[in-house]
C-alpha cells in the first residue's frame, strides 16, 4: 500500500522504522526540509495545514494518517469524499485539534473531564474561580499553549486567543492510556502508564509502566476508555491523558489522535509497541497484542539550556554500556533549549530498580552542540 502521512516527525519516523518489516510504501509531508522522515520515506516539502497542498500529497494514496493533529482537517474530509481512507477520520482530527471542540465532546459522551469555560475573546469574563488554567483553543503542543494563572496579578497574562479556561485538578498522578481501534471494530488497550513531568519545561521527563492503580481507579479509566472508543466512530490509535485527583478521581485532560510520547517505552517494554498497533490500525490488520513484558520506562533526551546548534550528544557510550538500555535517536541535526532529540527506554525488575536506572541515565546525558 501507499501510506500517506502528514508530518514527518519522529513518531512517523519510528512509525515507519517499525514497520520497515513488512511491504509498504511511505510518503511524508513536512514543512522542514531537514524532518525526521525526510531519509526513510518519499519526502514531500510542504505546509501540512495548506489545503491544497495536503489535497494533493493525499490523491494518489491507498491511506492518509498523521504524526501531528495541527493539519487541515477541511483537506482530508475532501479526501474522504474522493474514496481515500483516512486514519483517524478527518471529523475526529478536526474536534480533537480543537480544544473547544474537543471539551465539548467529552462533555456530550459523558466523559469526565475538569470543568470548563469556552472564552473567544479578551472582553468576556472569566467566570472560572482562581487558580485555573487556560489552554488556546488550536496550535498547542509539548506544553505550549497551556498556562496556570494562579493570582489577579497572572491576569495581565492571559492570552487574547479563543481558550479554554479550566479548573485546576489537585493533581496525584498524570496518566496515560493508549488505546487503539480498527475499521473492523476490533478494540485494544495497552496498559497505563505514569508520565512524571519535568516543571520548568512542562515537558514529559520520564514515563513509567506498569502503574500499581487501585480497582477503583482503574475501574474508572476502564469506564473512560470505553465510552471514548464508543464515542469516536473512527479508526485509529489515541493518547488519553488523565489525571488522578488527591481525592482519588480521574478526569481526561486531553487526547492525541495520533501516537504519542508517553508510548514510547513500549517499544522494549511491551510485547508490541504502539508504533507496531498504528500500523496495524492503518491497514485494517487484527490487532497486536501488548502486554507489558517488564517494568519499563523512558526519558526524554531534550536540548540542554544555553545550546543551539549542531547536536553533540555527551555520555552516549557510558549509557551504551548498560543492559536493558536502548537508545533512540529522532534524525535531528539542530538542537536548541528543550527541544526533544531523542529518548532512551529502560527495563528493570521493579519500580524501585526503573527509577534508579532513569535518574542515573539522565545523570549521564546531556544533549548540547558543537
Amino acid at each position: 500500500m501507499k501510506i500517506g502521512i502528514l508530518g514527518g516527525g519522529q513518531l512517523g519516523r519510528m512509525l515507519i522504522q517499525s514497520a520497515l518489516k513488512y511491504d509498504d510504501q511511505f510518503y511524508t509531508l513536512d514543512p522542514a526540509s531537514d524532518a525526521p522522515c525526510n531519509n526513510i520515506s518519499h519526502f514531500t516539502q510542504g505546509n501540512f495545514n495548506d489545503y491544497e497542498t495536503v489535497l494533493n500529497f493525499g490523491k494518489d494514496k491507498d491511506v492518509v494518517t498523521i504524526e501531528i493533529e495541527h493539519v487541515n482537517a477541511n483537506a482530508l474530509a475532501e479526501l474522504e469524499k474522493q474514496g481515500i481512507k483516512v486514519v483517524p477520520n478527518a471529523a475526529i482530527i478536526k474536534t480533537i485539534q480543537q480544544k473547544i471542540l474537543q471539551k465539548e465532546f467529552y462533555k456530550t459522551h459523558d466523559i469526565p473531564s475538569p470543568e470548563f469555560q469556552v472564552v473567544w475573546d479578551s472582553n468576556e469574563k472569566i467566570m472560572m474561580p482562581l487558580p485555573f488554567v487556560q489552554k488556546m483553543n488550536t496550535g498547542g503542543y509539548d506544553g505550549k499553549g497551556v498556562q496556570v494563572i494562579k493570582t489577579e496579578e497572572d491576569y495581565q497574562h492571559l492570552w487574547k486567543e479563543a481558550s479554554v479556561i479550566e479548573s485546576l485538578v489537585d493533581i496525584d498522578k498524570e496518566l496515560s492510556v493508549i488505546v487503539a481501534r480498527n475499521e473492523n471494530g476490533e478494540t485494544n488497550i495497552f496498559p497505563v502508564t505514569e508520565m512524571v513531568a519535568d516543571p520548568k519545561l512542562n515537558l514529559l521527563d520520564f514515563n513509567v509502566c506498569p502503574v500499581l492503580l487501585t480497582e477503583d481507579t482503574q475501574q474508572q479509566i476502564d469506564s473512560i476508555t470505553e465510552k471514548f472508543l464508543n464515542a469516536v466512530n473512527s479508526p485509529g490509535l489515541f493518547a488519553i491523558e488523565l489525571f488522578l485527583d488527591k481525592e482519588g478521581k480521574v478526569w481526561v485532560n486531553e487526547t492525541a489522535p495520533r501516537l504519542h510520547n508517553s508510548g514510547h517505552q513500549s517499544q522494549e517494554g511491551n510485547t508490541n509497541s504502539q508504533f507496531e498497533q498504528m500500523y496495524r490500525v492503518v491497514k485494517n490488520l487484527p490487532l497486536a497484542d501488548t502486554d507489558a513484558i517488564t517494568y519499563s520506562g523512558m526519558l526524554n533526551l531534550v536540548g540542554a539550556e544555553g545550546y543551539a546548534g549542531k547536536v553533540l550528544y555527551e555520555g552516549m557510550e557510558e549509557v551504551l554500556k548498560l543492559p536493558e538500555t536502548y537508545i533512540h535517536l529522532y534524525g535531528k541535526t539542530e538542537t536548541k533549549p528543550g527541544r526533544k532529540m531523542g529518548h532512551i527506554n529502560v527495563l528493570a525488575d521493579s519500580r524501585e530498580e526503573l527509577m534508579e536506572k532513569l535518574v542515573m541515565v539522565k545523570s549521564m546525558v546531556r544533549v548540547i552542540a558543537e
